[in-house]
């Protein structure tokens, strides 16, 4: 299925940084990795990356959570992390990383999960408790959205520069730009070092790797219609479901891409009860700028 899981690399604990063992799951795609750490028995949290980043976002989460008795499962879409990188742009549409994940959480069996889920792993994330409700008991939500965008639905300026045809090609996949310009500097100096840097990069060493990484950004709606809005549409009126059952979000306020006025607008309506763990000095990437203030959060609300 076009290009392999690996890179070449040899090392991919990250100087230990990463000591997980890899699992992967056949879609037919191609094979996506994840890790499933923990006891068997533990109580499940599935934590669901976006782009440009992949399970290794969540490294400061996995321990706590298993030490605490929860199975922790963090599957790599197609295209990122360990997962295989075919170089066709059609796998890479939003419906087809839903179906993936659901097909992956269903081969596990999972029961009484939490879903916890950031970026582009809020609507692929959160399509799964959507689907299958009863397989979900609780949502942790950070910096990310599951909605129809309204008529008029502007797109940021950088994303229209990276969408466009050619220039796109050439600064995602020429010059990685994705992860070497805007990753790099959306996360705070003090939190990136040599094994998280080389770990971003590490997925993706070629320009045929890199599909995945440009076709996100073409698949965000402008508008209330077509397919990804359709799918939206969906996910957000699944949710309905959990709106008697624990939610809770944690924001970092330096978002520029959703600044706390997205979860005024957009979350807060769905969930008013819901709690929310503000973070004055974290961005779009919080599981890196603030992982000591939300691991505890987090384990507090699944002990609730």
């Amino acid at each position: 299925m076009g290009n392999s899981t690996e890179s070449g690399r040899g090392d991919w604990t990250f100087d230990g940084t990463w000591p997980y063992e890899p699992r992967y799951f056949d879609t037919g795609a191609g094979r996506v990795h994840y890790v499933d750490e923990g006891p068997r028995d533990g109580r499940p949290v599935v934590l669901v990356h976006g782009n440009p980043t992949w399970g290794y976002l969540y490294r400061h989460f996995i321990t706590p959570l298993a030490d605490a008795g929860y199975r922790v499962v963090v599957p790599d879409h197609l295209g990122f992390g360990r997962s295989d990188k075919p170089n066709k742009a059609t796998l890479y549409t939003i419906p087809k990383h839903s179906e993936r994940l659901i097909a992956l959480m269903d081969s596990l069996g999972l029961q009484d999960a939490t879903v916890v889920a950031q970026d582009w792993g809020g609507p692929i994330g959160l399509s799964w408790p959507a689907r299958r409700p009863e397989k979900v008991r609780s949502l942790y939500i950070m910096n990310t959205f599951a909605h129809r965008p309204p008529p008029g639905t502007k797109v940021p300026a950088i994303l229209r520069f990276i969408r466009a045809p050619l220039v796109g090609e050439f600064m995602i996949k020429g010059r990685h730009a994705f992860v070497k310009q805007l990753l790099f500097r959306a996360i705070r100096r003090d939190r990136l070092n040599a094994q998280s840097r080389a770990a971003y990069l590490a997925p993706h060493p070629t320009y045929a790797t890199r599909t995945g990484l440009l076709v996100f950004p073409r698949q965000i709606p402008d508008s209330p219609t077509g397919p990804v809005s359709d799918f939206l549409g969906d996910v957000h009126e699944g949710l309905k479901a959990f709106r008697d059952r624990p939610v809770a979000f944690a924001w970092g306020k330096k978002d520029p891409v959703f600044p706390p006025g997205v979860y005024k607008r957009l979350w807060q309506p769905d969930f008013p009860e819901a709690p929310i763990l503000w973070l004055d000095k974290a961005g779009h990437f919080l599981q890196e700028d603030a992982p000591e203030l939300i691991v505890p959060n987090l384990l507090e609300f699944l002990e609730r």
